[in-house]
């Protein structure tokens, strides 16, 4: 990792609720404090899982390079140096591991090619006026719906939030990557950009496109809700 300051969500803090903060705890794995290693594997297991499961798909392959990526932990949690936060170092594990796994299975056949060099838009032109419009080229003809008005007891349903991770799901792989860090695992962009090797531009195309899509799926879910077609 390039620079502490690259984090994803949590630092020391979580931590504390067990009577530890970061450094207590990193010291602690050094000397096979099995409390400790539970205590890590209780926050981030489920993370961790979900994160693979962007790269290969598949739930038992995601649990097994999730383990993997414990393994590493372990045997690597020595060399650490705190460069980076604990959970931003795990995650770097992760995807790393993912990776591996992922072009071995030949799951992956170019994911740039396919998400960066494609036509596909954020939004479909179809909700633009076109260039002939007599007052509003270029603008809105089907603007986003806005969510202000929404019961907050709706948008925090769990079908709802079901609808959201459905949505992540289908994502192209890296938008899939870039979102489920950055709006999941609250990692900074700087951590997202250190961990899947690519540029801040990029990173902030990816993410655009990845919560378009997923506010899209929103839309249409909230609008079927409504009395709409699903």
């Amino acid at each position: 990792m390039s620079s502490a300051s690259e984090t994803c969500g949590e630092a020391a803090a979580p931590f504390r609720e067990a009577g530890l903060d970061e450094q207590d705890l990193i010291q602690r794995l050094r000397d096979g404090d099995e409390q400790a290693f539970v205590t890590l594997l209780d926050r981030y297991h489920a993370s961790l899982v979900r994160l693979a499961m962007v790269y290969v798909r598949e739930r038992a392959e995601a649990e097994e390079v999730a383990q993997d990526t414990w393994l590493g932990v372990l045997r690597g949690i020595g060399r650490f140096q705190a460069r980076s936060s604990l959970k931003t170092w795990i995650f770097h594990i992760l995807v790393n591991r993912a990776k591996t796994r992922a072009h071995r299975q030949s799951r992956t056949e170019s994911l740039d090619a396919l998400e960066d060099g494609g036509t596909w838009r954020a939004v479909e032109p179809g909700r633009f006026h076109g260039p002939d419009h007599p007052r509003w080229p270029g603008h809105w003809a089907s603007p986003p719906e806005s969510w202000d008005e929404e019961p907050e007891r709706r948008l925090l349903a769990k079908e709802t939030l079901g609808r959201v991770r459905e949505a992540i799901d289908l994502l192209p792989p890296r938008q899939g990557q870039v979102i489920t860090l950055r709006d999941v695992q609250g990692c900074s962009a700087e951590a997202v950009c250190a961990l899947l090797a690519v540029s801040p531009e990029n990173e902030r195309v990816l993410l655009h496109r990845a919560r378009s899509r997923v506010r899209q799926a929103l839309e249409r879910y909230l609008g079927a809700g409504d009395g709409g077609e699903a």
